[in-house]
C-alpha cells in the first residue's frame, strides 16, 4: 500500500508498483484513523509518502503539517494491526551545523515547523516499530521542482543566480522509489532508520551548473550567490549531506552518486 501516491515521490511508487493500492489525499485522509485502519488492515507493507511539503507555509501553520507528517494514526494503525511500515522522512529533521556527513543515529534538532513537524512522525513510527527512511533535495524529470525550475528559467533568463552556501544531495524520485520497493520486498531488512539519498555532495549551485553542462548549455549562466539573497519565512539547513551505512545491514547497496543519477535523468 502506497500514500502520498499524488505526489513526486508518490507517482514513482506507484508507476514501478502497479501491483499496490495507491492511495492520493484525495482517496485517504491519512489523519482519519478510522479510514487509515480500514486501508491498512488489507494490505501486509505500508509505504507512508503523504506529507505536507510546504516548508515555509508550516511556519504558520504547523499544528496542520505536525498533523499529517505526524503520522500518528497510520503508526498506531501498523502497530496494532501488525503491519510493517515504510515512513519518508527528511533532512530537516537535522539542524545543518555539521561538517561531515550526518549518521542515521546522529542527533537530530529540526530549525524549523517542517523539520519538527517530521520528526514527530519519524518518532510515532520508530515507537511502532517500524522504519524511517531520510531523503533530502528530492527532483524528477516532471512537475515542479528544482531540475524542471532550472531548465524552465534557462529558456528565459540569460543569466541565473543559485545558492551556493547549502550543501546537500540531489536525489532523483525515481531511483529512490526503487530503492524504497527493494526495501519492501526484503523482509529480512532490519527495522530502523535509513538515508535515501544520492552519493556524494554539491551545493545548489553546483546542481545547476551540472544541470546546464548536462543539457548542452553554459554553465558560466549560473553565478553563485548566498542564501540571505533570498530571505525566507522558514530558515534552511547549510548541510544537508546524509552518510548511508545502514543499508548494509540490509543487504542493499545505497543509491549511487547524484551526478550520474542526474545525468540518467536527463538522458531519460
Amino acid at each position: 500500500m502506497i500514500t502520498g501516491a499524488g505526489g513526486q515521490l508518490g507517482s514513482r511508487l506507484r508507476e514501478h508498483a502497479p501491483w499496490a493500492t495507491a492511495f492520493d489525499r484525495a482517496t485517504l485522509d491519512v489523519t482519519d484513523a478510522g479510514a487509515v485502519r480500514e486501508a491498512v488492515s488489507r494490505h501486509d507493507v505500508i509505504i507512508n509518502a503523504a506529507a505536507w511539503t510546504d516548508v515555509d507555509g508550516a511556519e504558520t501553520a504547523e499544528h496542520a503539517a505536525t498533523a499529517i507528517n505526524g503520522a500518528s494514526a497510520i503508526a498506531s494503525v501498523c502497530a496494532s494491526e501488525g503491519r510493517r511500515l515504510i515512513h519518508v522522512s527528511t533532512d530537516y529533521v537535522f539542524d545543518g551545523v555539521a561538517s561531515h556527513p550526518y549518521e542515521e543515529n546522529s542527533k537530530t534538532n529540526p530549525i524549523n515547523a517542517y523539520g519538527r513537524s517530521k520528526l514527530a512522525g519519524e518518532r510515532a513510527v520508530l515507537a511502532a516499530g517500524g522504519t524511517v527512511v531520510r531523503t533530502a533535495w528530492l527532483y524528477d524529470t516532471s512537475g515542479r521542482n528544482f531540475l524542471t525550475t532550472m531548465l524552465k528559467l534557462a529558456t528565459e533568463r540569460d543569466m541565473l543566480t543559485v545558492v551556493d552556501d547549502q550543501h546537500g544531495q540531489p536525489t532523483w524520485a525515481l531511483v529512490l522509489a526503487r530503492q524504497l520497493l527493494a526495501l519492501a520486498s526484503d523482509e529480512g531488512a532490519p527495522s530502523g532508520v535509513y538515508h535515501g539519498t544520492c552519493g556524494g555532495q554539491t551545493t545548489w549551485y553546483g546542481f545547476a551548473r551540472e544541470i546546464f553542462r548536462l543539457s548542452g548549455l553554459d554553465p558560466d549562466r549560473v553565478q553563485p550567490t548566498t542564501s540571505d539573497t533570498f530571505a525566507r519565512p522558514a530558515r534552511r539547513p547549510a548541510y544537508s549531506v546524509l552518510a548511508h551505512g545502514n543499508w548494509t545491514a540490509a543487504g542493499l547497496a545505497p543509491l549511487p552518486p547524484w551526478d550520474i543519477t542526474l545525468a540518467a535523468a536527463l538522458a531519460a
